[in-house]
């Protein structure tokens, strides 16, 4: 048997006083010869010391180190649902985005309840994260500022409160792009599938169909504005509302691409064709509406630099009062379920 099959066996993992015991030094002697950030030395005993370090199979653990400098180097990110592929695309660029500054990134899901977030936060805190990333953010819910009091590190994502360090997409922005295209095609009866109040996505790419809607001189009718939350359910009950208007609106924007999804199965259903008698647009772009039947026109929102920036903040924390909130601009990626209004 090979000296690394005997190290991988080994029912404990090679210590310092393993080393230390087997060289003959003291363990402080062999932490500072193995500890690569300083100045590598080429002594006499450094060099045995070395040497028996790589004869046992030593293996440096850098939890144990940062734990000594009470870091772990590891970052709690807290989502609804990873089964919402905005969400686990957002998960997995801060994973990414971690992995390239040293960190860890473990996640906890809420499903979107109240009060969830206080207990996957707990969750990861007692496996002692350095900081928490949220993209569960509720206006008017009190949780980050019952954060801050504790002093535990922490950023939003994708969602805003107003007042805490936050990383997201331009909402606004990109609620007008979306409204604008339709308007472009000629639409003037644009719904509007809302998501929910509590988040500030949701709201900023409302405003964004309504500031557009006032620039091209639309008289809003406000029932053209459907409620609902992130889900592909909600997004179908949504649009039967909108298509059950007299006259019913020729375009519809969905705030996200599960509820435009939702609303595309709620059209067949009626009898409705995409875009020959409703044009749709969604919001994130998430890899499987350009491949539906009829490609969704949906808004890009770009997760990577939303997850770096967020992470940056967690680390460094703002560049002055203006760089608490990262604002990230979406773009407009038209496909086949846009088209021109119909003529009547």
């Amino acid at each position: 048997m090979t000296q690394d099959q005997q190290t991988r066996l080994r029912a404990t993992p090679v210590t310092l006083l393993d080393v230390a015991a087997a060289a003959g030094v003291s363990k402080s002697t062999v932490s500072r010869v193995l500890d690569e950030r300083l100045p590598r030395s080429e002594n006499a005993t450094a060099r045995r010391v070395r040497q028996v370090a790589a004869e046992l199979g030593y293996v440096r653990d850098p939890s144990a180190s940062n734990l000594r400098r009470g870091k772990t180097m590891t970052i709690g990110v807290v989502v609804p649902r990873l089964t919402d592929t905005a969400m686990a695309m957002l998960y997995e660029a801060l994973a990414h985005a971690g992995r390239r500054s040293g960190h860890f990134t473990i996640v906890a899901t809420t499903d979107d309840e109240p009060d969830a977030d206080r207990t996957a936060a707990e969750a990861l805190l007692q496996r002692r994260v350095d900081g928490l990333i949220l993209s569960t953010a509720r206006l008017g819910d009190d949780f980050p500022s019952e954060l801050a009091a504790s002093g535990v590190p922490y950023v939003l994502a994708l969602r805003s409160d107003g007042h805490s360090l936050a990383s997201v997409g331009d909402d606004e922005l990109g609620g007008y792009l979306a409204t604008r295209h339709l308007l472009d095609l000629g639409h003037r009866r644009i719904g509007l599938i809302a998501g929910p109040e509590y988040a500030s996505s949701a709201r900023g790419r409302g405003e964004g169909y309504r500031r557009a809607m006032a620039e091209a001189g639309v008289d809003l009718n406000p029932a053209w504005v459907a409620a609902s939350t992130f889900g592909i359910d909600a997004g179908a009950q949504a649009a039967r509302e909108l298509m059950s208007l007299d006259p019913r609106p020729t375009a519809v924007f969905a705030v996200n691409d599960n509820t435009a999804v939702g609303a595309f199965s709620a059209f067949e259903s009626l009898g409705l064709s995409v875009p020959e008698d409703v044009s749709l647009v969604g919001y994130n772009d998430i890899p499987i509406v350009s491949h539906l039947p009829t490609p969704l026109t949906s808004v890009r929102v770009p997760f990577d630099q939303i997850a770096s920036a967020a992470l940056e903040l967690l680390i460094s924390g703002p560049q002055g009062e203006s760089g608490r909130v990262r604002v990230a601009p979406p773009t407009l990626i038209p496909r086949r379920s846009t088209a021109s209004a119909p003529a009547n």
